[in-house]
């Protein structure tokens, strides 16, 4: 008791006092600059922060510099701006210009069973947004996980109904649309606070013990396809080229028989008013139908001669330089003496 009472009666150094006063200070600034930290948060722009108190939803935080109850409140960020995505059957180990991809240890996400009975390696993405940070976060549990199967489920749905020649080949587009039909309809009933943006389907094909068999179907499908294309092609040639043909000589008999109506009663109507002229004047108008023949008809014989009902004095009129008129000079000669 005599030592404690000296130890406490002692006094304390000057240096040791000011450095425990020193170490206070450090102390309650390193305090204030925790709280500080610890109140102050900064949410960037593609996301929104979703503040709770002892796990309760308070509040919602935007983008820039944000305050928060050091200690009680919580923050959780969550990406509302950015697309996200699940792959299904493979990982993409690196991204840029050359991405590549690992697909060992994922085949049990892509195997699926068609409507045919025959299995499909489906390989395919889910692109989607955050809808709604708050049903993210809260309405259900492990929303990404939860997100997984329920696309996997859906996918496996819709591969189910239908047969592998169209899911391999013409189906590829209904089967991403119906797809993303169903997902999104499951997520809202979930209310997850997610929408679904689109279906990516990528590879899909047969397992790889029947991939040559289906190969060899596939290639016998093309060739059945392009020789029935030959086909109908040659028929668009043929067929049309046919028809045109037709349609012209049919047009060209109509013209005829159109043309020939045409003259044959023009020229019935030009008799009839020749009739009708002729019964007014029978004789004049014989004798101008026997004059207008007389002038059609005599400039197409070339030489003429008019004589009289004896046909004397013939030989001067006769122009025998003349191709085309043989005249016998000797023969002529001889008559005119015997005259």
């Amino acid at each position: 008791m005599a030592q404690d009472n000296n130890f406490s009666g002692m006094d304390i150094p000057p240096q040791l006092k000011k450095l425990g006063s020193n170490i206070r200070y450090i102390i309650l600034g390193a305090l204030v600059v925790v709280i500080a930290f610890s109140s102050f948060f900064t949410v960037n722009p593609e996301e929104v922060g979703i503040v709770t108190r002892f796990g309760e939803f308070t509040r919602t935080a935007y983008p820039g510099l944000n305050f928060k109850a050091p200690f009680v409140e919580e923050v959780r960020y969550v990406p509302i701006e950015r697309q996200l995505k699940h792959e299904f059957g493979y990982r993409t180990t690196s991204s840029g210009v050359r991405s590549s991809y690992q697909k060992e240890g994922y085949k049990d996400e892509s195997l699926m069973l068609t409507g045919d009975l025959n299995l499909a390696d489906v390989e395919w993405v889910v692109q989607y947004r955050v809808d709604d940070p708050y049903d993210f976060l809260f309405k259900i549990r492990n929303p990404e996980q939860t997100l997984r199967d329920i696309s996997e489920s859906a996918m496996r749905q819709i591969v189910g109904d239908r047969t592998v020649n169209e899911v391999l080949t013409v189906g590829r587009a209904e089967v991403a649309m119906k797809a993303q039909d169903l997902i999104q309809k499951i997520c809202n009933e979930y209310e997850s606070g997610i929408r679904i943006e689109q279906i990516v389907l990528q590879d899909i094909n047969p397992p790889d013990p029947v991939k040559p068999s289906f190969n060899a179907v596939n290639e016998a499908q093309q060739q059945k396809e392009t020789l029935i294309n030959e086909a109908k092609s040659e028929y668009n040639k043929v067929i049309p080229r046919a028809k045109g043909r037709a349609q012209e000589t049919i047009q060209r008999a109509e013209g005829y028989a159109v043309n020939r109506v045409n003259r044959a009663q023009g020229e019935a109507s030009r008799f009839n008013q020749l009739y009708q002229e002729y019964v007014k004047a029978p004789e004049v108008t014989k004798r101008r139908l026997y004059l207008e023949t007389l002038e059609e008809i005599l400039p197409k014989l070339g030489n003429k001669i008019v004589t009289d009902q004896n046909g004397n004095s013939v030989l001067p009129l006769l122009q025998m330089q003349m191709d085309g008129v043989n005249v016998n000079k000797s023969n002529a000669n001889s008559k005119n003496q015997g005259n």
